[in-house]
């Protein structure tokens, strides 16, 4: 079953809003690829802290917009 923000694992629930929601991003895709979950979940939480460290302003305002416009179902 797919991620959300709104159904994630545990270990992510202390992550800022823009790293949670790449962390769940990558651990997905890592599913889908054939990671296992306790595999994918540290893997896409260490990538999701490193992609906020070198991710502009504009790049995480637009993963969150992304967020937002799927919340109203746009």
């Amino acid at each position: 079953m797919p991620w959300s923000m709104k159904d994630y694992p545990q270990s992510l629930k202390n992550l800022e809003e823009p790293v949670k929601k790449k962390a769940i991003e990558i651990a997905n895709a890592m599913i889908d690829e054939g990671y296992e979950e306790g595999r994918a979940i540290p893997i896409a939480t260490s990538q999701a802290k490193e992609w906020k460290k070198n991710a502009s302003k504009e790049e995480i305002d637009q993963l969150m917009k992304h967020d937002d416009e799927t919340k109203r179902g746009n």
